[in-house]
C-alpha cells in the first residue's frame, strides 16, 4: 500500500496532534496541520494532500464544509471530517459535498484509526479482493459477513462496535425494506428508550466507515439498504 498523504484542518492543537499520531502510526503522512481557510489553500498549492482531515467549526467563524466546497471548485480532494455535530442540517451539508467519512466527537481511537484505514483502502484501488463469494454485497465494494457480523471493504476488515454491528445486521436482514426509526431503537437498545440522537448518532458513525451511498435515510420514518442497480 502506498503511504498517504493527509491535510489536518482543526483549530484544537491537542485534537489535530492526536489526529497527527494516529495516521503515522497507520504509515500516512501528514503535511500540514492548519487551522483556517487561507492556510488550508496555502498548503495544498505548497504539498498537495491525498486527504483533508476537516474539522467543521472552526476559529473566527470559519467553516469547514464552506472550505471544502471551496477547495472543490478546483481540486477534488477526498475530505473526511471530524466534528462535535450530529444534527441532521450539519450532517447533510457535510454530506452534500461527498466525504470519505465522517467521524463525531468524542470519538474512540478505534473509530479514527477505522476511518483512516478505510479512507487509505479506498484511494489505493488496486488491491484485488479476495472476499467470500458467500457474503453480502452491500455495493460500492463493501461486503458483509452475516454469520460472523464482520463488515469488509474488499478482502480488508472494518471493525465495528456491538451495536454498529446489530443496526448493519437488522438492516441487511429487511433485504432493502425500510425499518422505522422505533424498531431499530427497540432491538438495538433492547427495549431502552435511547436519547433522541442516539440512533442518527449510531448510523453516522456507521456511515462515517461506510460511506453516505449505502444507507438511506427516509426523514420522518426510518432507515433502509440502498439496492444495488
Amino acid at each position: 500500500m502506498s503511504k498517504i498523504k493527509f491535510l489536518i484542518v482543526e483549530d484544537e492543537a491537542v485534537v489535530a496532534l492526536d489526529i497527527k499520531t494516529e495516521i503515522e502510526k497507520l504509515d500516512g503522512e501528514v503535511t500540514a496541520m492548519v487551522n483556517n481557510e487561507k492556510m488550508v489553500l496555502k498548503s495544498i498549492q505548497e504539498n498537495e494532500p491525498d486527504i483533508i482531515m476537516m474539522d467543521i467549526v472552526l476559529g473566527k467563524n470559519q467553516d469547514g464544509i464552506n472550505i471544502a466546497k471551496e477547495i472543490h471548485k478546483t481540486k477534488k480532494i477526498p475530505i473526511l471530517y471530524i466534528t462535535a455535530f450530529s444534527d441532521d442540517k450539519t450532517m447533510k451539508r457535510a454530506y452534500d459535498t461527498n466525504p470519505i467519512g465522517y467521524i463525531v466527537k468524542p470519538y474512540k481511537i478505534e473509530d479514527l484509526t477505522t476511518n483512516i484505514r478505510l479512507s487509505q483502502f479506498k484511494l489505493n484501488t488496486n488491491i484485488p479482493s479476495k472476499i467470500n463469494k458467500e457474503y453480502i454485497d452491500l455495493g460500492e465494494e463493501f461486503y458483509f459477513d452475516k454469520q460472523n457480523k464482520n463488515l469488509y471493504f474488499k478482502d480488508n476488515f472494518i471493525k465495528l462496535g456491538i451495536k454498529e454491528k446489530l443496526l448493519l445486521s437488522i438492516l441487511v436482514d429487511a433485504n432493502h425494506m425500510k425499518v422505522q426509526f422505533s424498531d431499530l431503537e427497540e432491538a438495538i437498545w433492547d427495549g431502552h428508550k435511547p436519547s433522541s440522537s442516539a440512533l442518527r448518532t449510531l448510523v453516522y458513525r456507521l456511515k462515517g466507515k461506510m460511506g453516505n451511498n449505502i444507507i438511506q435515510v427516509v426523514y420522518g420514518y426510518g432507515y433502509y439498504l440502498k439496492p444495488i442497480s
